[in-house]
């Protein structure tokens, strides 16, 4: 098990990294901002879903042995470009509906958080991220190294879900207050779409050697 002092400071640093807006945080938001808070949360639990598996896999070095190939790591990021193209123009084509100032979107919680977790999962940064930066905080002598590992991911989640679920009730925030304006409403399934999008294209022109980052 990691010491206090390790925890400490690994939670200092996922703070950090996670309060710096990326492209997860921004389709949280378009959630949010398009079906509500229910719906930007549910994404948020998708997210921590798809972390949950890439730790596991982590802990026992598969995620490892995955991106030690290009064709594997290509493959997982066109995969995830083509599900965000797709989340894009199924959201164009089913709007939600404005009810009294309220949005009722025809797409489930059950739904969007299936999506949440195959979105973080088909972005294979999120795997390099857990090949990266969770072994510098393992230590040798603390015995098993993947014990730790599954340690310190489930901090990792423990953190990312309250500070993406900040954003997500942010998000419903503003989609409530935006939900009156009938300009915005009419434009609200571009705006979305847009996001999806550009997210895809983010995802598109990554690379094997970019780095870590979600």
């Amino acid at each position: 098990m990691p010491d206090a002092q390790v925890l400490t400071v690994f939670i200092a640093t996922v703070g950090v990294l996670l309060a710096i807006p990326g492209p997860g945080m921004l389709y949280i938001l378009a959630r949010g901002i398009d079906q509500g808070r229910l719906a930007a949360l549910a994404s948020v639990l998708g997210f921590q879903a798809g972390d949950a598996i890439y730790v596991i896999a982590a802990a026992f070095g598969l995620t490892a042995l995955l991106f030690s190939s290009a064709l594997a790591f290509s493959a997982i990021k066109y995969a995830g470009v083509a599900y965000l193209i797709y989340l894009g123009l199924t959201t164009l084509a089913t709007p939600p509906i404005s009810v009294a100032g309220t949005r009722v979107s025809s797409i489930s919680i059950q739904r969007v958080f299936f999506q949440g977790a195959v979105v973080n999962m088909l972005n294979p940064k999120t795997g390099l991220f857990f090949i990266a930066f969770l072994p510098q905080f393992v230590d040798p002598d603390r015995g098993s190294a993947s014990l730790q590992i599954l340690v310190l991911g489930g901090v990792f989640m423990l953190v990312a879900l309250l500070l993406e679920g900040s954003y997500a009730l942010l998000s419903g925030i503003i989609g409530g207050l935006l939900c009156s304006n009938q300009s915005f409403l009419r434009r609200q399934r571009f705006v979305t779409r847009g996001i999806y999008l550009l997210l895809a294209s983010v995802a598109a022109f990554s690379s094997l050697a970019a780095g870590i980052g979600v």
